[in-house]
């Protein structure tokens, strides 16, 4: 069964992910509709990345990734589908892509399905779901697009050596509160080198020892870890880390290796 899945901002209490999903059915009526998450932060690019980079090679190949991330018609911004890694991605070039790929996709098109007028404030339910059901069913690129070389380029934040130090930021919270960094575990290692460490972050907390799985330290006590994304996380066992150690977005983070 073909398989869709949904990265938007378009929450829970409105009409708009029933729209975007009944649009859905109506092209494609056994397709299987996955929510990756419709609860990104209004217009978050980078939360988007984030979560749609470590979670869509968990799918099958060909599968497609429907992004309605900032997806509102404007003069500059194009409409993307693309071919990465044996997945398909559709949405608006708006530096989501170059946050989530590592590499140059196989194939990108600029998406030339024409617009109904009726869905002019709402794309996402006509041309993008269009793009999306035609690649789940089967259909190339080249037939509802025209190529492209490149996409819009957004830079994320990254971490810097200094002598014997990584300094690093906060990069995401998850929703039980533990703070992810821009850390990758290749980084570290790549760094490390075997040398014993202290990690250093707000309010002079420190932590030197890197756990395998939360429940390793007693409950309520704060460890750092490499978590499903590889990226090196702050935590707490059973506990609010975010919150209990004042750790937010853009916090900076630093690790001292000895």
């Amino acid at each position: 069964m073909a398989i869709i899945t949904l990265t938007t901002d378009l929450g829970d209490k409105d009409i708009y992910q029933a729209a975007l999903k009944g649009s859905i059915y109506k092209l494609l009526p056994t397709v299987n509709i996955v929510d990756i998450t419709n609860n990104v932060a209004a217009f978050n690019v980078q939360q988007a990345a984030f979560i749609l980079k470590n979670s869509f090679y968990y799918f099958p190949d060909d599968t497609v990734h429907l992004i309605g991330i900032d997806t509102v018609y404007n003069t500059y911004t194009r409409y993307l589908a693309i071919r990465y890694k044996n997945h398909y991605f559709v949405g608006a070039d708006n530096g989501i892509f170059s946050l989530m790929f590592d590499q140059e996709p196989d194939e990108i098109v600029e998406i030339n399905i024409m617009q109904d007028l009726k869905f002019l404030h709402f794309p996402l339910a006509d041309i993008f779901v269009k793009a999306a059901c035609h690649l789940a069913n089967g259909g190339t690129l080249a037939e509802i697009g025209l190529p492209v070389s490149n996409v819009e380029n957004k830079m994320n934040l990254q971490p810097v050596i200094e002598k014997n130090l990584i300094k690093g930021a906060v990069i995401y919270i998850d929703s039980f509160q533990n703070v992810i960094t821009n850390v990758t575990k290749e980084f570290f290692n790549r760094v490390q080198q075997g040398r014993r460490f202290v990690l250093y972050f707000k309010r002079n907390e420190t932590i030197t020892h890197l756990s395998w799985h939360y429940n390793e330290v007693p409950e309520g006590e704060k460890l750092c870890l490499f978590g499903i994304s590889d990226h090196l996380e702050i935590a707490i066992n059973k506990g609010n880390a975010s919150g209990l150690l004042g750790l937010n977005l853009g916090d900076s983070v630093i690790i001292d290796f000895q």
